[in-house]
């Protein structure tokens, strides 16, 4: 798997302001969608009486249809050459749920607008990611994704901030925090149909045939393939940081502080994700993503075992740092090793294998975690951790020899 950038005379200050307009319309939704998320485990375990078990279902579900979405946005973005318009589509949709969490009264009705949020976040997730692919030079595209992420992820700071904020004004009040998530929703579509642009190149592609047809999928490369694999496994690994927040409130973190924990771990995540875009940029992009395992394994080894919110603390930490310096570089993969006229597709397919492997893993977490602690739940992330890095270090030493 040839993993090195094709050489250009672009450096990241060249990235376009389209990314740069897409990343402010993820930080925006990532502070809607975070001063939810924040705290919707504890709100489901405390107001509702959800089991670890059914939290697990409803995030794997989620993250699930999600990922089937995208297949098919990827694919249909592909066909009509107008990303743009399926990513408004996707922003609208999951702007369009945010009133129904504080009017929820059961734990099947957030399952339900959790599965509608996240139909929306797989209609305009690999028509985003293609965009972004579309516009931005083979050799600053690491430093676009990782701009993308960064921006992203600084919402999901300070969504979780404003929880604690409105937490604290609201008395503990889930829905009246709820409520505020609607604000910044609002302005994130409203960013997207007056900031975004496409190049008038993808209108004027012609349409094809649907659905995918087997001749197409022959076009993506074994390398493409192998991304694809490793990024199922990944996310085997990361289950849903839906149980960072549960760990920290069995270790005893008052309920008004919970959303301090992504706001720990997504400080670290925006820290880092630009930084590692460049690097990746510079020296390939598959030493950091071992690295990235590594600390994986380290942060769901010290949840597992080491005692109290310290050790929590560390995890978190930790955890975030894997996040930075993995998410936007498997994407960059993906635009690097895909055809250009199936970049849509091949962020579908690889968005439809990462959200299974999620479901799997969410699933699985809640059950370990329900049957024997969250120890079980952490320490079976770290073996999978390590099972990827074997898989990645496998699957070089086979493209080495291949190209020896």
């Amino acid at each position: 798997m040839t993993t090195h950038s094709q050489q250009t005379t672009a450096t990241w200050r060249d990235i376009p302001t389209t990314v740069l307009t897409l990343g402010m319309v993820s930080l925006l939704m990532d502070i809607s969608s975070e001063l939810i998320h924040g705290l919707l485990p504890v709100f489901l375990a405390t107001a509702m009486g959800a089991s670890t078990v059914i939290i697990g279902l409803i995030e794997g579900v989620a993250e699930a249809t999600a990922a089937i979405t995208k297949v098919f946005s990827g694919v249909l973005s592909d066909r009509i050459g107008k990303r743009k318009l399926l990513v408004g589509l996707g922003y609208g949709l999951a702007a369009a749920t945010k009133p129904v969490f504080p009017l929820a009264s059961t734990a099947w009705q957030v399952l339900a607008a959790r599965i509608v949020d996240r139909i929306g976040k797989g209609i305009r997730e690999a028509p985003r990611d293609a965009l972004i692919a579309d516009i931005t030079p083979p050799g600053i595209r690491g430093a676009s994704y990782g701009l993308r992420q960064a921006l992203d992820t600084t919402g999901a700071v300070a969504g979780p901030l404003l929880a604690v904020a409105l937490m604290a004004l609201y008395a503990d009040n889930f829905r009246a925090v709820f409520w505020w998530s609607v604000v910044p929703a609002a302005l994130a579509v409203a960013l997207i149909l007056i900031g975004v642009r496409e190049p008038a190149a993808n209108a004027q592609q012609p349409q094809r045939g649907w659905p995918i047809h087997r001749q197409e999928l022959r076009r993506l490369s074994r390398a493409y393939w192998i991304v694809v694999a490793i990024g199922g496994v990944f996310a085997l690994a990361r289950f849903s940081e839906a149980f960072l927040v549960l760990k920290a409130q069995a270790d005893g973190l008052p309920l008004s502080l919970i959303p301090l924990v992504y706001v720990l771990m997504n400080l670290v995540y925006a820290a880092v994700a630009m930084p590692a875009g460049v690097l990746s940029d510079r020296i390939g992009r598959t030493n950091l993503l071992i690295c990235g395992l590594i600390v994986l394994a380290a942060a769901d080894l010290i949840l597992a075992f080491a005692p109290g919110l310290t050790g929590t603390a560390i995890g978190v930490a930790l955890w975030g740092l894997y996040l930075g310096l993995t998410q936007g570089l498997l994407s960059a993969l993906v635009a690097d090793t895909a055809p250009l006229d199936l970049r849509g597709t091949a962020f579908g397919i690889f968005n439809l294998v990462t959200g299974g492997a999620l479901l799997v893993a969410s699933l699985l977490a809640g059950w370990l975690w329900h049957a024997f602690g969250p120890q079980a739940t952490f320490a079976t992330g770290a073996v999978f951790s390590a099972a990827t890095i074997l898989m990645m270090l496998t699957a070089l030493r086979t493209d080495t020899a291949d190209r020896a």
